[in-house]
């Protein structure tokens, strides 16, 4: 398992278990129980986030977003792989290199 690298487009990302996601008006919020944290995952985190309940290679992931916002590629890359980092280094998502599957 990655922790606190940099995650590529090729690397493969999952949720974590011990969490626990409810809806709030269209945003994802999220505790933690592994580390007592309450997280606002927002309305496109809670779409990222529903998105890795399987694993997913990252630069599908960012295919499928940019399916339903209209956004440019390379700011969809950069803030999705940002947001992706953070969760790693919460310890809320397990991310894989493609070919260790």
């Amino acid at each position: 398992m990655i922790k606190n690298h940099t995650i590529s487009l090729n690397n493969i990302v999952v949720q974590g278990s011990g969490n626990i996601v409810s809806d709030m008006d269209g945003e994802k919020v999220m505790l933690s129980i592994l580390n007592g944290k309450y997280y606002n995952l927002g309305e496109v985190g809670g779409r990222i986030w529903e998105q890795i309940e399987q694993p997913i290679a990252v630069n599908q992931l960012i295919d499928n977003l940019m399916s339903y916002y209209l956004v440019e590629k390379t700011d969809c890359e950069n803030q999705v792989i940002s947001f992706l980092e953070v969760l790693l280094n919460s310890n809320l998502i397990q991310v894989e290199e493609m070919d260790s599957l």
